[in-house]
C-alpha cells in the first residue's frame, strides 16, 4: 500500500479523535510513562511545528540527550498549546515529510499509530487500526528494534488473536495485534488484554 496515504489517513482519524476528548481526557495518563494525553499529543507533532535548526538547537540544550530534549518540549508545548491546536496540528500536516531520525516512512507511520494507541488504550477508546497499517508495523519488527524501544520480548512468542500473525519463540503472549505491536514497542497494557503466562511482565502497575 502508499504508506505515504496511510500516514495521512492515520493523522486525520488521530486528530478527530482528539478532537472528541474532554478536557480530563486530555489531563488522563497515557501510556508513555509520566507523560498526559496532552503531552503525548504535542510530541506527535514537534517535527511539524519545529524547523531543523530549533529541534537541533533544543538537541544541543538537552546535551545531545534525545530523551531528554523531547521530553522537555513535550511538557513545554503541551502547556502553551491549547487542545484544538495540538489536533489541528495532526489534521493540517497529514501530508507533511517528516520521519523520525532513524527509519523512513514506516517509521513515521509507526510513531502516528502506537502514539495513537498511548492516548486511546489508556482512556478506553475504541480505536481499531486498519489491517493494512497494522501489517506494515508488524512486518517491521525485528529482535533489534524490540530491544531499541526497550521490550523484553526474549523466551517469548507473539501470537495475534485477530491476525495471521507471530513473532519470536518461547512462552505464548496472545493479545490482538494492536496490543502485541504496543508490546513489541516497549508499552505497558492494562489488566486483562494480554493472555498467557508472560502476561504479567506486560501489564502496567
Amino acid at each position: 500500500m502508499d504508506i505515504r496515504a496511510a500516514i495521512a489517513a492515520e493523522r486525520r482519524e488521530l486528530a478527530d479523535m482528539l478532537d472528541a476528548l474532554t478536557p480530563e481526557q486530555w489531563d488522563a495518563p497515557s501510556l508513555c510513562a509520566g507523560w498526559q494525553v496532552r503531552e503525548v499529543a504535542a510530541h506527535m507533532s514537534l517535527g511539524f511545528r519545529h524547523s531543523l535548526p530549533k529541534v537541533a538547537a533544543e538537541l544541543v540544550r538537552a546535551r545531545g540527550s534525545l530523551h531528554r530534549m523531547t521530553d522537555r518540549c513535550a511538557r513545554r508545548d503541551a502547556a502553551a498549546l491549547p487542545p484544538a491546536a495540538l489536533a489541528a496540528a495532526l489534521r493540517d500536516n497529514a501530508h507533511h515529510p517528516w520521519t523520525p531520525p532513524v527509519g523512513g516512512p514506516a517509521s513515521a507511520l509507526g510513531h502516528d499509530v502506537v502514539h495513537g494507541l498511548d492516548i486511546a488504550v489508556p482512556l478506553g477508546l475504541d480505536r481499531r487500526v486498519p489491517e493494512d497499517r497494522l501489517r506494515i508495523l508488524l512486518a517491521g519488527i525485528t529482535t533489534r528494534s524490540a530491544r531499541f524501544f526497550g521490550a523484553a520480548l526474549d523466551g517469548v512468542a507473539l501470537h495475534a488473536d485477530d491476525l495471521d500473525w507471530s513473532f519470536g519463540t518461547g512462552a505464548p503472549l496472545r493479545g490482538t495485534a494492536q496490543d502485541l505491536l504496543l508490546v513489541a514497542f516497549g508499552r505497558k497494557l492494562p489488566p486483562g488484554r494480554l493472555h498467557g503466562e508472560p502476561r504479567a511482565r506486560f501489564a502496567a502497575a
